[in-house]
């Protein structure tokens, strides 16, 4: 067995893998195989198997980080014997008998819903919404943000994981407190649900864009507990 594991990014809805490429380049510089699953937002079952399927890309065992709705993936995925862990960052991870829909509605409504629109069957982030999604960030990158989003199909907000791997697999928690995308109270009750390693940082809902080296040494952190029971 590999002395380090790998590390899967699962991305959020306005989002692809891209966006974790602050933590990407450091991790591979440090010898860890790295790898985003680039999936489409169109079914949650769908972008599970991919997951699934990037997974097997690269050398076990793996701890799958989570942003957002990429947290509903992981939960999903992460049950799979090659998983060793799990890394949400600002993220959902519903219950077996949850919805990203039904844990977000128990909780304020975020600000950043009265500045998206479904167009063609799929949802998009307005422009004056980056403030809301990822407002700590210099104007120049979230105009990138905007411009290289995802668009998710509505369906998946209402779609259950088909797992709940934080049950079984450790796990660890940033929560953005600034966060105006996922209710930073929502991230503190389901991080103290999972039992998690908690964090929270001052930041928007993309803690791994503006805060890398904070979100880097949570990883880090991740890796060490994985390893510590791999050694065991």
């Amino acid at each position: 067995m590999q002395t380090k594991p790998s590390l899967v990014f699962c991305h959020g809805l306005w989002a692809d893998g891209s966006c974790f490429s602050k933590l990407i380049v450091p991790l591979q510089a440090e010898g860890y195989e790295c790898i985003a699953a680039q999936y489409g937002l169109n079914t949650t079952e769908e972008d599970v198997a991919v997951t699934k399927a990037t997974i097997g890309r690269v050398s076990g065992p793996v701890i799958l980080v989570g942003h957002s709705y990429g947290g509903t993936v992981i939960t999903g995925a992460g049950d799979d014997d090659r998983v060793a862990g799990l890394v949400y960052i600002c993220a959902l991870a519903p219950d077996a008998d949850e919805s990203s829909q039904t844990q977000q509605s128990n909780f304020p409504a975020t600000d950043v819903f009265s500045h998206i629109e479904v167009v063609d069957g799929r949802i998009w982030l307005r422009r004056d919404g980056t403030k809301y999604f990822c407002g700590d960030l210099s104007e120049e990158e979230q105009k990138l943000v905007w411009a290289t989003q995802g668009v998710p199909k509505p369906d998946l907000f209402g779609a259950k994981a088909g797992g709940t791997a934080w049950k079984t697999k450790p796990s660890w928690y940033i929560v953005g407190k600034n966060d105006h995308t996922v209710h930073p109270d929502l991230e503190r009750a389901m991080a103290k649900r999972m039992g998690a390693n908690t964090y929270e940082l001052d930041s928007s809902h993309v803690p791994m864009l503006s805060q890398p080296g904070k979100v880097l040494d949570v990883i880090r952190a991740a890796v060490k507990g994985v390893q510590g029971k791999m050694a065991a």
